[in-house]
């Protein structure tokens, strides 16, 4: 039995379905890491990405998933050290079980299987995978006797007590747990309370990188057995946390190591913003993006977005100006496209806008205004067919709960990287994003947003204020709290009314939306999920 046991825990960024390219990641960081650490670790469903979702029902990629788990255990023959390495565990023909392999020297050592399975919000585990039983076995390398759990099995006590009961030294936890705001903040607390209950230091491995409408923030920690932090990892980027644990008595003790700073509030959504960007365009293969730069606050904080995610050289801007364009839209879309150093063009929709009138002789007011928006739409997404870049769409969270957004018009496009920011949300991270460099002027931070489909049109001619739009919003949708409930906490009554029947009547358009990286508690897509055809109101 030693007195020391080296542990790395790999935080990084899997390609979901790349199956090949995962398991060589790990193989070639298991050699890199074999002479530094006793046991290498990885983050859940790391040999398929997370979440594979109904891939893994079909027979070829179940096959794809045994052939290379059964090579990378062959590999480990040759190494130095033991590794945890988390992959599915098909039973027969349809049933999986969401597993975490322990090996050594080419061996399976043993295999853990998920107990909790997360069927909320964005989770749909119970509809691909089985659990696995409460009471399983924990393992011991190098003299030190590990409770091994996986990802949602951390969030309650049972798993980790069964364990401690069992005589672990130490609990490891392989995640892949999505950001959300203040996400950290309660993962640390639950982490706090099982090793609490438990007297255990405890090892917290995430991963990171974006995967369609989530994205994962990394921040792998190490808790002592006082629940005190003694290592985190860095946010948003691949990393690779070494923990050194020593037996002191009867007890065993995780040294201190670096701990990295977890963003404020801004940076963080921001970061994930550029993070889910990023690796949506490029895990997708798309050569850049494309966005129509209005001069408003919103397409700009976009376009800051897309290029730090990307670069200035992949991120190409159309102004595209009516007869209602202001002067002011038109210099402040110029001075961000120069300032974010962005490809920069101009069209008018004037002549597009002539033809529809000629050819619909009867368009007028709404019919008048969405036409605009679908005339941009269709200039987008003929450039995107040309270039094979990807158009970034821009409404945020605020605009699509009631549907002030023109479907197959500004609505058009392969993502949305501040689709669930409320308006007060994009205001702040603008001007975050103006403390690192200024790039969106100060006009378009202070003058009243407007879609500028008519003369003097503003936002506020259609919507309330959005400081109360965003406050009565989270209530409906973060919080689920009734109208009444609302209302009775002060709210106008008729406002209320108001937003919940634009609310219900949009389910239709954003059923249609682009998807768009979930920085919230709740967000609109996989987290939100209403029938269209509905008459309940309260």
């Amino acid at each position: 039995m030693g007195d020391q046991f080296r542990i790395a825990l790999v935080q990084f960024n899997p390609h979901v379905g790349d199956i090949t390219g995962n398991a060589a990641f790990m193989l070639k960081t298991l050699r890199d890491y074999q002479d530094r650490a006793d046991l290498v670790v990885f983050p859940e469903l790391a040999l398929t990405g997370y979440s594979p979702e109904d891939m893994m029902q079909a027979p070829a990629f179940r096959h794809a998933c045994n052939n290379a788990l059964t090579s990378l255990i062959a590999a480990t023959q040759s190494l130095k050290c033991a590794a945890i390495i988390p992959a599915p565990t098909p039973q027969g023909a349809i049933e999986t079980y969401n597993s975490a392999y322990v090996v050594r020297d080419g061996e399976i050592i043993e295999v853990i299987h998920k107990h909790h399975l997360p069927n909320y919000r964005v989770f749909d585990e119970r509809r691909i995978f089985i659990p696995g039983p409460l009471h399983q076995p924990c393992v011991t390398i190098n003299g030190f006797r590990i409770g091994l759990v996986i990802c949602e099995d951390f969030w309650f006590p049972d798993v980790i007590g069964d364990r401690a009961q069992q005589g672990a030294d130490l609990i490891i936890s392989v995640n892949a747990s999505p950001l959300e705001d203040d996400k950290f903040g309660r993962r640390l607390m639950t982490a706090e309370t099982r090793v609490h209950e438990t007297g255990l230091p405890l090892l917290y491995l995430n991963n990171t990188g974006g995967q369609d409408e989530v994205v994962f923030d990394g921040a792998s920690f190490v808790l002592d057995g006082t629940g005190r932090i003694v290592a985190r990892a860095s946010a948003f980027r691949d990393d690779v946390l070494l923990v050194t644990l020593k037996r002191d008595e009867d007890r065993v003790v995780a040294q201190q190591g670096d701990v990295a700073p977890y963003p404020a509030r801004d940076e963080l959504l921001y970061t994930a913003a550029c993070t889910a960007l990023r690796d949506y365009v490029d895990k997708n293969g798309f050569p850049g993006v494309l966005i129509g730069l209005s001069g408003g606050i919103d397409s700009a904080l976009s376009a800051a977005i897309a290029v730090d995610a990307l670069g200035a050289s992949r991120v190409n801007a159309v102004m595209m100006p009516s007869p209602f364009t202001s002067q002011d839209s038109r210099d402040d879309a110029e001075t961000v496209a120069h300032a974010l150093n962005i490809d920069y063009r101009i069209i008018s929709i004037n002549d597009v806008m002539a033809a529809y009138e000629k050819t619909i002789p009867d368009l007028c007011n709404l019919a008048h205004e969405n036409m605009q928006s679908r005339a941009r739409g269709t200039i987008l997404m003929s450039l995107s067919n040309i270039s094979g870049d990807m158009v970034l769409t821009t409404g945020n969270k605020s605009e699509i709960a009631v549907g002030y957004a023109t479907l197959y018009g500004d609505m058009c496009g392969g993502y949305n990287a501040i689709k669930d920011l409320y308006k007060a949300d994009v205001y702040a991270l603008a001007r975050y994003r103006n403390t690192i460099a200024p790039v969106i002027p100060d006009r378009v931070l202070t003058r009243a947003p407007s879609a500028e489909l008519r003369e003097g049109q503003a936002d506020q001619d259609s919507l309330p204020p959005y400081d109360v739009l965003d406050r009565i919003l989270r209530g409906l949708v973060e919080l689920n709290r009734a109208p009444d409930d609302l209302i009775k906490a002060g709210e106008d009554a008729v406002t209320v009314h108001k937003i919940v029947n634009l609310l219900r009547l949009s389910e239709y358009k954003r059923r249609q939306a682009a998807p768009g990286v979930k920085l919230g508690s709740r967000a609109f897509g996989r987290d939100w999920r209403m029938p269209i055809t509905n008459k309940f109101k309260g």
